[in-house]
């Protein structure tokens, strides 16, 4: 059964489906909300510790240190040099623990790593956990001037995971490509979970860095209506944290990445 066939079934929680493909399930996804790290200066290596778990090897693990900013990559080789970059930033605002705000996306690109890693992929996949996003997106911004001109064509797509657990999923406007939203919109039709598109005032994410390279990209978050009593503020803890929302934000970046991989490099631009 092929990657794309098998995870585009329809989302049905807390049920694998293929017990030989490591479907992770919302109670896994809540156990690393446990113990999340609540300083920044032990976010890199809670990250770090996360993709261990998930059974990445310490060859493919690496932080890239640009610009004074540490970046977590974890590379899954494929069979071209084509590449997407699926990302989420480590750091937080320092006030509560940053579960949701971004351990939650963490905890996502840790999950989807777990479940790509057993597969032949077409593309390299880059899992990026980026440093300094609450400073200005420094990680990203780093990371996407360290490419070679002659390499950015290389760059497929980019996928973003900022902020989830309270809600189901949306794509953020105004930081998002418009085909890379039709897609989200398309997996969530094929997983049959709600989705929307939001544009929030005044917010940015990792994915502007890469629309400014010309890659398209996107942000997928998982927020309520009352996001702004919790982002950013002491009551940003885990316990606010709802790990089906975390889960639906994994299996739509999941289901995506399938279309992606099979697709034409150009094929979403």
């Amino acid at each position: 059964m092929s990657a794309a066939i098998l995870l585009v079934m329809p989302l049905i929680l807390g049920q694998n489906t293929q017990p030989q493909v490591p479907i992770s399930t919302p109670d896994e996804i809540a156990q690393d909300f446990t113990q999340v790290p609540c300083t920044n200066k032990e976010r890199l290596n809670g990250a770090r510790s996360l993709f261990e778990k998930m059974q990445a090897p310490s060859w493919l693990i690496s932080v890239a240190k640009l610009n004074g900013v540490e970046n977590l990559v974890v590379r899954q080789p494929g069979s071209s040099d084509e590449i997407i970059v699926m990302g989420a930033h480590y750091d937080f605002a320092e006030r509560g623990c940053g579960a949701v705000d971004n351990w939650s996306g963490v905890v996502a690109l840790a999950h989807l790593y777990r479940t790509i890693r057993t597969f032949k992929t077409q593309k390299t996949v880059l899992f990026v956990a980026f440093g300094k996003e609450e400073k200005g997106l420094i990680g990203s911004k780093a990371m996407v001037q360290a490419i070679p001109k002659d390499q950015i064509s290389t760059y497929c797509a980019m996928i973003n995971i900022d902020s989830f657990g309270l809600a189901a999923p949306f794509a953020l406007e105004g930081m998002s490509s418009k085909p890379l939203i039709e897609l989200a919109q398309a997996a969530s039709n094929e997983m049959h979970i709600p989705f929307a598109k939001v544009r929030i005032k005044g917010a940015d994410s990792d994915s502007t860095s890469f629309l400014r390279k010309n890659v398209t990209a996107v942000t997928l978050s998982g927020l309520s209506a009352d996001w702004e009593s919790i982002l950013h503020t002491p009551f940003d803890q885990a316990n606010k944290v709802n790990a089906n929302s975390v889960y639906a934000g994994y299996r739509l970046a999941l289901t995506m990445w399938t279309h992606l991989d099979q697709a034409d490099c150009r094929a979403f631009h």
